[in-house]
């Protein structure tokens, strides 16, 4: 699976190894279009459900959305921004803030949730379109699995597709969907599972931040550090804003008939023309997450082939989607993207905090294992606001963390954002750790 020294990168395309340099050919209209698809996606219609907060004026539960866009999308920006500066993917850029083998630690947990990610979007795309066509669905889950892996072997040229034609083809579906769903009469919200407005927030932005961990797999070949930014945050913020209210709108249109989102939208004249346009598009994500599993796994084996890798990866995603209810896998990784929550605010502080140039990314990277107590305590935190919902054999991890918040008088029904909380422990244990060694780098700078 290793690489020769003969292979070659094809020209302009993403690098084999990790030790080839990255080609900068991405500007910011490139990756605007790349985070802009990757925020539509029918995944955000259907949790809507979990951001309606019921019997509250529709303009609280859109505030709630807006509010956690925003959030969401700064600090992925900031990711990528990251990403850009430093020319390396995200995994390898976690060694600057955590040494190179303790940077083995959050790429395992990635390994894990990119593929169960990308497992699940096969599902969602095989489901959707089975749904609209009315035909079996594993036909539709190979055929979404072997075209993401195909994908993944040219991610730049992807990307640049992405930017240039398919975002153009998800605009005009929701576009058209958001006029059908307007014409429709918006009584006032009486469903919905939103408890207040920090926890409708907190779904919100848990995708973007979902997005931090493989977000340098693609800026590294951006042109500079301000379109990485501007790019991931404005087209990630907005398509949330957007797919989260359409999804919203779509609940008060035709909720009281008894219908879910996909069913709503389906219900519209020429709908599932519409949601196909959208089945389409959610491939990018699939493709994402194959790419940066096997960009993930070169932190650790710089010398193996990508495209091996995402081969590899992208036959067991497609495996897992035809063979495994992914259903009962989906707590755990909500589990695993409750872990990379702190791990964003550790990560934020100390990488803005530290000089430019003092980020140490290279095969000799110290460890700085004392960053890993922020991030355990940021972990800490999110699970004792809001533990991660199991049920069967998982029931007793939600069981210890309830009898623990019972144990310092936290009321479950507490209404804060469990992210936001992470964020702020994780962050502020990290500058109290960061900022001497930054102000002395900053002076001898």
């Amino acid at each position: 699976m290793s690489t020769s020294e003969s292979v070659r990168t094809p020209a302009g395309d993403a690098p084999l190894t990790l030790g080839e340099p990255p080609a900068r050919t991405l500007g910011t209209r490139d990756t605007l279009g790349l985070f802009g698809n990757l925020g539509i996606s029918l995944l955000l219609p259907v949790a809507a459900v979990f951001v309606v907060l019921p019997d509250r004026p529709l303009a609280v539960t859109l505030g709630a959305v807006a509010v956690g866009a925003v959030i969401g999308a700064v600090l992925l920006g900031l990711g990528a921004a990251a990403g850009a500066r430093e020319g390396v993917p995200a995994m390898v850029l976690l060694r600057g803030l955590l040494g190179r083998r303790a940077s083995y630690l959050p790429t395992a947990f990635n390994l894990v949730q990119c593929v169960g990610w990308a497992t699940f979007e096969i599902v969602i795309i095989a489901e959707a379109a089975s749904r609209v066509l009315d035909a079996p669905r594993w036909p539709f889950a190979l055929g979404a699995g072997v075209l993401a892996t195909a994908m993944a072997l040219r991610p730049l040229g992807v990307v640049r597709l992405l930017s240039r034609y398919a975002v153009w083809a998800a605009l005009a579906a929701i576009v058209y969907l958001y006029v059908q769903v307007l014409r429709e009469p918006l009584p006032p919200l009486t469903g919905g599972a939103g408890t207040s407005f920090w926890t409708a927030a907190d779904i919100v932005i848990a995708l973007p931040i979902s997005w931090f961990p493989l977000a340098a797999d693609y800026t590294r070949h951006a042109r500079s550090a301000r379109g990485a930014f501007t790019g991931a945050t404005v087209g990630y913020g907005l398509a949330t804003f957007v797919m989260f209210t359409l999804g919203v709108l779509a609940l008060a249109a035709y909720g009281s008939a008894g219908l879910d989102v996909v069913d709503a939208l389906l219900a519209v004249p020429l709908g599932a023309l519409a949601v196909l346009v959208l089945v389409t598009v959610e491939l990018d994500e699939a493709f994402a997450n194959l790419y940066s599993t096997a960009v993930s796994a070169q932190n650790v084996v710089a010398r193996w082939d990508r495209r091996v890798l995402a081969v590899v990866v992208g036959t067991v995603a497609t495996v897992l989607a035809l063979t495994f209810d992914i259903a009962s896998y989906e707590p755990f990784l909500f589990l695993i993207g409750a872990v990379f929550v702190p791990l964003v605010g550790v990560f934020v502080v100390a990488y803005w905090l530290l000089p430019q140039g003092r980020w140490d990314t290279s095969d000799s990277a110290p460890a700085r294992l004392p960053l890993l107590l922020p991030w355990l305590a940021g972990f800490v935190a999110y699970q004792l606001t809001l533990p991660t919902f199991f049920s069967g054999v998982g029931a007793g991890w939600t069981s210890w963390w309830a009898a623990r918040q019972a144990d310092l008088g936290i009321d479950p029904a507490n209404g804060w954002s469990a992210s936001l909380v992470s964020l702020a422990v994780a962050a502020v244990l990290t500058a109290l750790l960061v900022l001497p060694a930054a102000r002395r780098a900053r002076r001898s700078a």
